[in-house]
């Protein structure tokens, strides 16, 4: 199940592409679902990141690429307040 789910993820695939090879599908997604629901992958990263820290291996930066993030179909045309005609941005205390 731990592979299947990995497989899902690394690949994006829906839950029923999951190959034959890792089992039915619909049981492993149960499986999963129930496992979340307990908070059963929540511990198990927080053990992982806590041991992989404790031995100095832990990198905490991340970074995100914009590419791929985007804005939910009802939120692209929601007005924002942007406090007038220009938005300034600060730069080291003063606007630019």
């Amino acid at each position: 199940m731990v592979e299947a789910t990995a497989w899902r993820y690394r690949t994006g695939a829906p839950w029923r592409d999951v190959p034959e090879r890792f089992g039915n599908w619909n049981t492993i997604y149960k499986n999963f679902n129930r496992w979340s629901e307990q908070g059963v992958w929540a511990r198990v990263l927080e053990k992982t990141q806590s041991l992989t820290h404790q031995r100095g291996e832990l990198d905490w930066v991340a970074s995100i690429d914009s590419t791929i993030v985007r804005v939910h179909q009802h939120g692209a045309t929601l007005k924002r307040d942007t406090g007038g005609s220009v938005e300034l941005q600060e730069v080291r205390g003063r606007a630019s």
